[in-house]
């Protein structure tokens, strides 16, 4: 059995099979996502992942696409900004997921994906009407309030659900991972609705470092395309 989020198979040999995925409470329901890419670098010499992507459809006007936002979150001081400056991007995936509301409309959120060898840190991009601000109510969560960067902030946790299963893949069991630090951003000060989200979580289930999420933060989101860095 190789075990899921705590132990991720890192080399490239005997199939790396494992995967983590993380239940988020954010936007406008609940999600499961799961990791973009498990498998690392086949290469002989190791080089930093590239972002891939699972959509080929282009970014609708004045919305950013996963590919975009993989690119923003794959930096090459990312690690560094993480406090783990020796290792570098495994597998970077940029995507756009959907679901429908019960009233039929279909809600499209892009997320990019970067995992390193401690870390895994997902970003995301949320284009409805509802303000950071009434977030933390309508989620359900204990957040805290803050201002980052000059635009409301709410910074919350949530957990990770493991999976486990064997090498041939005909078993999979779940269970509760680790926790996930999330950091949800308006992307104007005005907080007319919508949001960027930074989440980060460790491979080994131990809790993320707070400075390390918002070092992140500060260096990523002004980069992402529909920041309003003027407020």
């Amino acid at each position: 059995m190789v075990d899921g989020a705590a132990e991720p198979e890192k080399t490239t040999s005997a199939g790396a099979q494992a995967a983590a995925a993380l239940l988020l409470v954010g936007g406008l329901g609940v999600g499961l996502w799961a990791l973009g890419n498990v498998v690392g670098e086949t290469s002989a010499e190791a080089k930093p992942a590239v972002c891939s992507s699972s959509s080929s459809a282009p970014p609708r006007a004045q919305r950013v696409s996963g590919r975009q936002l993989c690119k923003a979150l794959n930096r090459p001081d990312l690690a560094a900004l993480l406090g783990t400056p020796t290792e570098q991007p495994m597998s970077a995936n940029g995507n756009e997921r959907s679901f429908a509301l019960a009233d039929g409309t279909k809600i499209i959120t892009p997320e990019g994906s970067v995992d390193l060898d401690t870390y895994s840190v997902k970003l995301s991009a949320s284009y409805d009407d509802i303000s950071v601000a009434r977030m933390s109510t309508l989620m359900g969560i204990d957040a805290e309030k803050k201002t980052f960067l000059g635009h409301p902030a709410l910074l919350y946790s949530d957990r990770t659900i493991e999976f486990d299963f064997t090498l041939d893949g005909d078993k999979a069991s779940t269970g509760p991972g680790g926790i996930a630090r999330c950091l949800m951003v308006a992307p104007s000060a005005k907080d007319g609705g919508g949001s960027l989200e930074i989440v980060i979580w460790r491979q080994d289930n131990v809790t993320p470092d707070d400075a390390a999420l918002l070092r992140v933060a500060e260096r990523v989101l002004p980069t992402v395309p529909g920041w309003d860095s003027a407020g």
